[in-house]
C-alpha cells in the first residue's frame, strides 16, 4: 500500500517523536509488534513503528528495536491498528454456543455490542421466550442482565462483550405481547427494569421500533425511558420506526427522543428501505446534520450492504402479532384472518413498513436464511419466488403454509436499498460500522443456517471495496470508524485506540490483500488478509488461524462502578 509522500513525512516524524518518548523498558513485553504500519484509531496518518504489550496493556509504541519479548510478530508491511469494536451485534446467544466467536474475531472484531430491543435481559425466573434462547434450551439460569455477564464471564468468550438493554425486552416483561398502549404504572416498572439494567452495567436502551410490540411505544414512551438511560450515563441506540415511506419522520422521532431526553443517539444500520424513496438518502443525512448543528450528539452506523435481515413474519399485518407468536399461528390457520391478511400483505397498510412492497422485486427481493422443516429446508439459502413456484397456489398462502411448518420464524434477507444512498451515507464523518450480524462459525452448531453475509464480511468488506477498489473512504477514516468513533459513542475508556496504557486489543492485516469473501450464496466464509488479532494482549488469531484462546471480558458501563462502590461502602449491601 502506498502512504503517500506527505503521509509518509508526517509518519517517520511521528514515529521519531514517539520512540524518543517511549524508550523500551527494561522488563521485557509479553508481545512485540516489529516493522508495521500503525493505524491509532483516530483518523491520523499512519506511522511506521513498534508496539509493545506487557500484562494485556499497550506499554509503549515507537522504535522498540531492542527491546526482548517473549513473542515477537514481524508486521512488516502490515498494518496495525486498533481491534474494531462493532457497535450492531446480535451474537447474544450465539455466543453461548459459539465462545470462539469465528466469524467475527476472524474479521478483526475484539468487542461486540449486544442487545438491540431484545437483550438478554431481564428474563422472569424459568422463562425466556426469545427463540434466539431455545437452542441453548430456554431456561437461561439468569434473570438480569448482570446475572447473564456472570454467565458470560464463566464460560469464556473470545472477544469483549457490551450490551445494551433493549426496550421490547421491558416492554414485554411487564405488559407481555397484548397489542395495548403502556399505563403510566407499567411504564414505571419499566423505567425500575432500565434503571436495573444500566446499574448491572449496560451502555444506553435500545429500540426496534418496526414491528409489535415495539411499534406500541409512543414517542412520549421512548422519552421516559430514555432519560432513565441518561441519568445514569447511557445512549439511546436506535433501529427507527420505518425506514420506508415513513423514514423521515422516523429519523425526526429519533431527534425528538434524543432532544426531550437530553441524549446522545445512534441510528442503528441507517438506510432508505424502499426502492420507491431510493435516492433520496441525502433528506436523512441533513436532517441529522441539522440536528448536529444545533447542538445535539446525533449519529449513526452502517453496514455496506445493500440487503437486510429480518424474519419473514414480519410480513404478516401488525394486528396479527396480538398476543405473540402462538397467537399469530393460530390467525394463520383461520380461513377469515387469512383472507383480510392475504389482501394486507399484496396492499399494504396505512402506517406499516411492508417488507414485501419496500423490495421492489416482491418475492424475488427475499432469500430463506434459515429453513427446519424437511419440506423446506431445499429452498434455505434460495429465494422465497423459487419456493412459492415450487409449492404453487397464491404466494400470500405459501407464505402463511411456511411460517405455520417453521413455527412462525424464518430468518429471511430483503433486499431493499440502494448502493448509491449506502456509500453516501458511509461517507458521513459521524456514521461508523456495526455489522447487525452474529458470531457463528462454519463447523459450529451455526453451520447448517444460511445467513447474511455480514456474519462474516462487513469490516474486510468495508476495507477491501470500499477503501482500497472504490475509494469511498480513506484508510484512516475506515479504521476510525471501526474503532475509537464506535468507543466514544458508547463510553468505551482505553478501547479503539492504539496508546500506552490502553488495552491490548489489536488487529494486524494486509491493506492489499484484506477482503471479504462471504456471498449471498455461500455466506460461511473467512476472509482473506488478516493474520493476527489480539484481544487483551492475548493473541486469537496467530497467522490466520484461531488458537482456541479465550480472553474476551465483559464491558460493562459507568453506572456499574458507581454500584460496586456503593456496595462496598455499604458493607456488600446493595
Amino acid at each position: 500500500m502506498s502512504l503517500g509522500r506527505t503521509g509518509l513525512r508526517i509518519g517517520v516524524l511521528l514515529a521519531l517523536l514517539s520512540a524518543c518518548s517511549s524508550s523500551p523498558a527494561q522488563q521485557p513485553f509479553d508481545v512485540l509488534i516489529a516493522g508495521g504500519t500503525v493505524l491509532d484509531g483516530n483518523g491520523t496518518p499512519p506511522v511506521r513503528a513498534d508496539v509493545g504489550i506487557r500484562d494485556g496493556v499497550i506499554a509503549a509504541i515507537g522504535d522498540l528495536v531492542g527491546a526482548d519479548a517473549a513473542r515477537r510478530i514481524d508486521a512488516s508491511g502490515l498494518i496495525v491498528a486498533p481491534g474494531f469494536i462493532d457497535i450492531h451485534n446480535h451474537s447474544d446467544y450465539t455466543i453461548l454456543r459459539e465462545p470462539r466467536a469465528e466469524s467475527m474475531i476472524r474479521q478483526r472484531v475484539t468487542t461486540m455490542v449486544l442487545g438491540e430491543s431484545r437483550s438478554a435481559g431481564p428474563v422472569k425466573p424459568g422463562v425466556n421466550d426469545d427463540p434466539r434462547a431455545r437452542a441453548d434450551g430456554g431456561d437461561t439460569g439468569w434473570t438480569t442482565l448482570g446475572g447473564y455477564f456472570e454467565t458470560l464471564e464463566r464460560r469464556g468468550v473470545a472477544t469483549n462483550i457490551a450490551s445494551y438493554v433493549g426496550e421490547e425486552q421491558v416492554w414485554t416483561y411487564v405488559k407481555g405481547y397484548s397489542q395495548s398502549p403502556a399505563t403510566p404504572e407499567e411504564l414505571d416498572a419499566m423505567k425500575t427494569l432500565v434503571a436495573q439494567a444500566m446499574e448491572d452495567g449496560v451502555l444506553g436502551l435500545s429500540t426496534s421500533l418496526l414491528q409489535p410490540p415495539s411499534s406500541l411505544a409512543t414517542t412520549e414512551n421512548l422519552v421516559e425511558l430514555a432519560k432513565v438511560a441518561k441519568r445514569y450515563g447511557g445512549i439511546y441506540s436506535t433501529h427507527i420506526r420505518d425506514e420506508g415511506e415513513r423514514v423521515f419522520e422516523s429519523v425526526d422521532e429519533a431527534i425528538q427522543v434524543g432532544r426531550g431526553a437530553d441524549i446522545p443517539v445512534d441510528i442503528i444500520h441507517m438506510k432508505i428501505a424502499h426502492r420507491k424513496l431510493w435516492g433520496r438518502a441525502g433528506e436523512i443525512v441533513a436532517m441529522v446534520q441539522r440536528a448536529r448543528d444545533a447542538g445535539m450528539n446525533v449519529q449513526a452506523n452502517v453496514y455496506p450492504y445493500t440487503a437486510g435481515q429480518n424474519n419473514l413474519s414480519s410480513i404478516i399485518p401488525p394486528w396479527a402479532h396480538d398476543g405473540g407468536r402462538t397467537a399469530m399461528l393460530e390467525r394463520l390457520k383461520d380461513p377469515a384472518a387469512r383472507a383480510r391478511m392475504r389482501r394486507e400483505v399484496l396492499n399494504g397498510l396505512p402506517g406499516w413498513y411492508n417488507h414485501y412492497l419496500a423490495t421492489g422485486d416482491g418475492w424475488g427481493g427475499m432469500l430463506l436464511v434459515s429453513l427446519k422443516h424437511e419440506r423446506n429446508r431445499p429452498f434455505q439459502g434460495r429465494r422465497m419466488s423459487e419456493l412459492i413456484a415450487a409449492r404453487g397456489g397464491h404466494p400470500a398462502d405459501v407464505l402463511f403454509d411456511v411460517l405455520l411448518d417453521e413455527e412462525g420464524s424464518v430468518p429471511t434477507v430483503f433486499f431493499h436499498h440502494s448502493e448509491q444512498d449506502m456509500q453516501l451515507i458511509l461517507r458521513q464523518p459521524w456514521t461508523s460500522i456495526g455489522s447487525d450480524g452474529a458470531a457463528v462459525s462454519p463447523d459450529g452448531p451455526s453451520g447448517r443456517s444460511h445467513p447474511h453475509p455480514r456474519y462474516y464480511g462487513t469490516f474486510p468488506r468495508v476495507l477491501g471495496r470500499y477503501v482500497r477498489e472504490l475509494k469511498v473512504l480513506s484508510l484512516p477514516d475506515a479504521v476510525r470508524k471501526m474503532t475509537s468513533l464506535n468507543a466514544d459513542k458508547i463510553g468505551l475508556e482505553r478501547r479503539g485506540r492504539l496508546m500506552p496504557g490502553a488495552f491490548a486489543d489489536v488487529t494486524i492485516f494486509d491493506p492489499d490483500r484484506v477482503i471479504d469473501r462471504a456471498t449471498f450464496e455461500n455466506p460461511h466464509q473467512f476472509p482473506d488478509g488478516i493474520p493476527y488479532v489480539i484481544v487483551n494482549g492475548s493473541v486469537v488469531i496467530d497467522n490466520g488461524q484461531h488458537t482456541g484462546a479465550l480472553p474476551g471480558r465483559v464491558l460493562r458501563g459507568p453506572a456499574f462502578a458507581k454500584r460496586s462502590l456503593r456496595s462496598q461502602a455499604s458493607g456488600g449491601k446493595p
